[in-house]
């Protein structure tokens, strides 16, 4: 045990403090001579700090980006996979014409289907380089994960309201006359 001071010493022969206060006491007093004081950070040491905190925050953001590229792989193959599962036989001689962007496509049909396309029962999907049939069941499940897949969707416009030309006249006028969805051209 360290020596007491003098001070220690009278409080503890007045009886004003414990002995295990005296000596808790010269065990701090010791400690704090013998103890280092916290070293300030030096310039190195600061740039290696920035420089693991940089090389943090690129390796969340590249994860983020994984994560990212990850999801739409997986709602990609979920598309994939919903095509093939619900695609409707192509089969018929007739050419069923649609826009694909700026080109124009052909798929051969038959008049069954052609009506269905026609009636919008019936949605035409990119399935890689080619288009596919699918029923609007599969069609709304393909929309919720990747829109751009569909090509063509009679059904989807029925449900908007029809564009007008700003002529309030015009439109009564024209609206008399039905134009057939199912124009063969």
């Amino acid at each position: 045990m360290a020596k007491a001071n003098p001070l220690q010493e009278q409080l503890l022969k007045a009886g004003l403090v414990k002995k295990s206060q005296v000596s808790q006491a010269a065990r701090e007093q010791v400690k704090a001579r013998h103890g280092k004081a916290p070293v300030a950070p030096t310039d190195s040491q600061r740039d290696a700090e920035r420089l693991r905190a940089e090389k943090a925050e690129r390796d969340r953001a590249l994860e983020a980006e994984r994560k990212e590229k990850g999801r739409v792989q997986e709602q990609q193959a979920q598309v994939r996979q919903i095509i093939e599962t619900n695609k409707v036989k192509r089969e018929g001689e007739s050419e069923y014409r649609f826009n694909d962007g700026t080109l124009i496509r052909t798929m051969l049909v038959n008049p069954l289907l052609r009506r269905q396309l026609a009636s919008g029962s019936l949605v035409i999907v990119r399935v890689g380089e080619g288009f596919e049939l699918v029923p609007r069941a599969a069609a709304d499940r393909i929309r919720e994960r990747d829109a751009d897949a569909i090509v063509l969707d009679n059904g989807q416009g029925k449900a908007q309201a029809e564009p007008s030309t700003g002529n309030a006249d015009d439109d009564a006028y024209y609206a008399q006359f039905q134009v057939p969805d199912d124009l063969v051209w």
